[in-house]
This record gives structure tokens, C-alpha cells and sequence, in this order.
């Protein structure tokens, strides 16, 4: 999800609602104690140079349990950032701790967000000789185009 797309979606909530992928939900009490940019420069596996930027939010889930986070205060912090700090339209990444801080995705499903699990993965799968992966097929349809043509000499037994 992209900035733009958040910032298309807060005025139409009555509540900021966010829930990890696993069904958790973010305690309502939670805080967005940091809106940024990050910026990523690495170089992959390949040698290829890279970078990469995202929006980042961080929730923090505090203890003040009288505090909700109403659309339009997120709304007016995402302007803020954005005229403070020139951020673009990026994608959003999400931090929130559960055992160790996570980074996460963002999604709206139609009523509350939801934090996507990242994987990791190899940038240079070419380079480095990973093999692409296997078509899985059923066994059952691996002779379905040969029809009942089992023949002596024809391979199939």
C-alpha cells in the first residue's frame, strides 16, 4: 500500500484498526510514534546495486489505555511528515513489536489494516544459480493427454 493509498482511505474510517495477519489485533490504545522515510542501499548477491525507499510507521503499544487514534489525527501526522520531512509517495512499512520488533507490509481489507508477514528473498536468483522452481503436478495428470494408449514400448509402464 502506498501513501497515497492511506491517505485516500482515513477519512472514510471512524477508527484506526490495524490486525497482525495471524487474526491479532493491535491493542486500540496503540500510538504511531514515528512517521519517515527509510532508504535501503545494498548491493544483492548478483553485484547489483540497489536502493530502495518506504514510508515507515511505527506503533508502539503504550499504556495509556484512555488514548485512541482517531483517522484524522494519523491523517494530520502524515501531512506533517510529508511537509517536513518531503516524503513521496513510497509503499508503507510497518514496524510493531510483538516478540522482537517486525517489519511488516500494509493492506486494507475493507475495514481495518492488516500488517503482511515480509519474507525474504534472493534478488540475483539467476546469478547465483538457484534453481527455478518445480511445477508440481499430480501424478494423475501426467499421462492424461496420452489418453488409455498404453501400448508395450510406449513408455508408460
Amino acid at each position: 500500500m502506498k501513501l497515497s493509498d492511506i491517505k485516500n482511505i482515513l477519512p472514510n474510517l471512524e477508527n484506526v484498526v490495524f490486525q497482525l495477519e495471524n487474526g491479532t489485533f493491535v491493542p486500540e490504545h496503540f500510538h504511531v510514534t514515528e512517521v519517515g522515510i527509510t532508504s535501503k542501499n545494498f548491493i544483492d548477491c548478483g553485484g547489483v546495486i540497489r536502493h530502495e525507499k518506504a514510508v515507515n510507521f511505527q506503533l508502539w503499544n503504550a499504556n495509556d489505555f484512555e488514548h485512541r487514534l482517531k483517522p484524522n489525527k494519523l491523517l494530520h501526522i502524515i501531512n506533517l511528515s510529508e511537509e517536513k520531512l518531503g516524503i513521496e509517495d513510497f509503499e508503507i512499512e510497518v514496524e510493531y513489536q510483538n516478540e522482537t520488533i517486525g517489519r511488516y507490509d500494509l493492506e486494507f481489507n475493507g475495514n481495518h489494516f492488516i500488517l503482511k508477514n515480509k519474507t525474504t528473498a534472493c534478488l540475483a536468483q539467476e546469478a547465483c544459480g538457484v534453481p527455478a522452481p518445480k511445477e508440481k503436478i499430480a501424478l494423475t495428470e501426467l499421462y492424461k493427454n496420452a489418453g488409455n494408449s498404453c501400448s508395450p514400448n510406449s513408455g508408460c509402464c
